[in-house]
C-alpha cells in the first residue's frame, strides 16, 4: 500500500520496515502519520514474510513528537480524538505478536521518545537525544510517559516527564530505554542485521514469547508463573519445536513450518 508520510518495505531477511517520513517535520506524528504507522503496523503483523518490524526515522531525528500545527480550534472531545489516534501505535505494539525494534538517530522526543519505549526492542545511534520534552511549552507527555515508566521505573519516569529533560544515548542505555548503542555511520547496517539475527529464530517461538510477557506482565507473581507454564508447554508440543531440537541435536539449521 502506498502512503504519504511513511515508507512500509519488506527487506530481505523477513524484516518489515517502516520509514517514519516528515523529515522536514522531524518526523513529528501528524494525524496522517500516525493513522498510516498504524496501518502499516497491522498489515506487516499478518504479512506471511515478515517475521521482524523495524521502525526507523529519515533524516536526522527519529521522531521530534505530535506536530503542534495540529493544535488549534479543537473542543475537548476533539482533543480526546486527536490524542488517542497519535497514542494509538503505541498502544498496538504491545498487541502484536510480532516484534518491534526501533532505530533510533538524533531526536526522539515526546511521543517519538514513547514509541521508542513502546517498542519491543531498541538500537540507537551514540548522538541520540531523549526527553519527555512536552512540559516546556506549557503540555505534557502523560500518554508517552506510560510506556517509558514500564523501561525506567515511577521515580524516573516522573523526573522525565515533569523536568523535560533530555538524556543522552548512554543514559538511556543506561535506564533501560534502549538495548544497544552503536556509531551513528554504523547504524543502518547494525540495526538492519539485528533484526534479521532476530528473524531467524522461531518465529512460532518469538511470538508466543512476546504475547504471553505482555499478556502476564500485570499479573500476581505465581499466576504469571502459571500462565507462562501453560504458554511453554504449548509451545513443546507444535511441530516447530520439535524441529528446533531436533535441528540442535543433528547440528543442521532448523527449518521453521510457524506450526
Amino acid at each position: 500500500m502506498a502512503y504519504n508520510t511513511i515508507i512500509a518495505q519488506t527487506l530481505d531477511g523477513h524484516v518489515g520496515c517502516v520509514t517514519l517520513n516528515r523529515a522536514e517535520a522531524m518526523n513529528t506524528f501528524s494525524s496522517q502519520m500516525a493513522e498510516e504507522l498504524y496501518d502499516a503496523l497491522k498489515g506487516f503483523e499478518i504479512a506471511p514474510d515478515v517475521r521482524v518490524i523495524l521502525i526507523k526515522g529519515a533524516g536526522r531525528a527519529f521522531c521530534a513528537g505530535i506536530d503542534v500545527n495540529e493544535l488549534k480550534g479543537k473542543t475537548t472531545n476533539q482533543y480526546r480524538e486527536w490524542i488517542e489516534k497519535m497514542e494509538a501505535p503505541l498502544v498496538l505494539i504491545s498487541k502484536l505478536k510480532t516484534p518491534v525494534i526501533a532505530q533510533v538517530q538524533g531526536v526522539a522526543a515526546a511521543n517519538g521518545m514513547g514509541l521508542v519505549a513502546a517498542s519491543d526492542l531498541a538500537i540507537a545511534a551514540d548522538n541520540i537525544k531523549m526527553g519527555l520534552t512536552a512540559i516546556n511549552v506549557g503540555l505534557n507527555c502523560v500518554g508517552p510517559v506510560i510506556p517509558v515508566a514500564r523501561c525506567v521505573g515511577q521515580k524516573k519516569a516522573l523526573e522525565l516527564l515533569l523536568y523535560g529533560e533530555l538524556v543522552t544515548a548512554d543514559q538511556a542505555l543506561e535506564l533501560g530505554l534502549i538495548n544497544r548503542v552503536v556509531p551513528r555511520e554504523d547504524l543502518d547496517e547494525a540495526a538492519l542485521a539485528w533484526a534479521r539475527d532476530l528473524a531467524k529464530k522461531s518465529p512460532l517461538a518469538v511470538k508466543i514469547a512476546k504475547s504471553a510477557f505482555y499478556a502476564s506482565r500485570d499479573m500476581p507473581y505465581e499466576a504469571q508463573f502459571a500462565y507462562m507454564n501453560e504458554a511453554f508447554a504449548r509451545l513443546c508440543d507444535t511441530s516447530d519445536a520439535k524441529e528446533g531440537v531436533a535441528a540442535f541435536f543433528e547440528k543442521r539449521p532448523p527449518v521453521w513450518q510457524e506450526k
